[in-house]
């Protein structure tokens, strides 16, 4: 019988600091170097099988559960399967992050009108101003995690207006329905779903935001299309996210330590705004914010803010 299995929030690339961060990818390293069988990605999700052992089960025990808090962009997992060890790291929802990155483009004001702490994660970059979110409108934050930028659209799009924000886990729609009852705001509503199966109907929100979550899924067109399904016309979609700017080879594609570090899941500028546009949406609009190089790694990523509209309706 599987053991019950440890159960974590990712926290890898908020919590540590440069030094601490390679040291918990040299651990990684390490244990698939010692007992790694294989590693398969399918569904949004990464699982690597581990050769059975105390010593291996007592580390990826440990490994797993120091992958808890800030940035929450994925669900861990640990399971033992007869002679067996299975870590399974799932996209999720919350933001992808950097130590010299987090809240850059919050002002502590706005930190301060939701009950948010501002050493909190808070993505790469800042949606609701990319928006420019107006009263009156319905709003929908992809992956809303906690729920700050739902919370901070909520104010903007007062009076009138409604955000909405979606997240699959139980534990984070708890998170940010008590963050909303601290901060008293009324017009704001969390469903439970997948970012790849909006549950809105069909022309529900006038703007689609997301705050470095898209590049975690693995099916990013099955997203935009969802996006634009919910969008009415003449909508807006405002998202921070990461980009490749060079390809990024296969071996850190299937990388659980680089996954980890929410780089594996991005894909080209070109590739995203072949997407955005094969779902219908018009001018499409990419501009990088911050480029980083991965040390030992060809390729480089960037966070980047992405604008596009659905046409109105003639």
């Amino acid at each position: 019988m599987a053991s019950p299995g440890v159960t974590g929030r990712l926290g890898l690339a908020c919590t540590l600091s440069t030094a601490d961060l390679a040291t918990r990818v040299a651990e990684w390293k390490a244990i698939d170097g010692l007992a790694l069988i294989g590693r398969d990605e399918a569904g949004g999700s990464v699982t690597s099988t581990y050769r059975a052992s105390p010593e291996t089960r007592a580390e990826l025990a440990r490994l797993v559960a120091a992958e808890r808090g800030c940035c929450g962009t994925a669900d861990w997992s640990l399971r033992e399967e007869g002679d067996e060890l299975r870590v399974t790291v799932r996209a999720s929802s919350g933001a992808c992050c950097e130590d010299d990155a987090c809240g850059a483009t919050y002002s502590a004001a706005e930190l301060a009108s939701v009950g948010i702490d501002p050493t909190a994660s808070l993505g790469c970059g800042n949606p609701t101003l990319l928006a420019d979110l107006r009263p009156g409108e319905r709003v929908l934050d992809l992956g809303s995690g906690a729920g700050l930028d739902v919370l901070l659209s909520a104010k903007r799009v007062a009076p009138g207006g409604h955000a909405y924000g979606v997240d699959m886990t139980d534990e984070m729609l708890a998170v940010a329905r008590g963050n909303q009852e601290k901060a008293a705001v009324t017009n704001a509503t969390f469903l439970k779903g997948t970012i790849e199966r909006i549950p809105l109907p069909e022309a529900s929100v006038d703007v689609v935001i997301s705050n470095c979550v898209i590049n975690l899924a693995a099916d990013k067109r099955a997203v935009l299309r969802e996006a634009y399904r919910v969008l009415a016309p003449g909508g807006r979609f405002a998202v921070a996210d990461m980009v490749a700017l060079a390809e990024l080879p296969a071996e850190v594609k299937r990388s659980l330590d680089q996954w980890a570090g929410c780089v594996a899941g991005t894909i080209s500028i070109g590739d995203y705004t072949t997407a955005l546009r094969d779902a219908g949406f018009r001018d499409v609009d990419v501009e990088i914010t911050r480029e980083t190089r991965l040390e030992g790694v060809d390729g480089a990523i960037a966070s980047a803010y992405i604008r596009a509209r659905k046409e109105a309706t003639p």
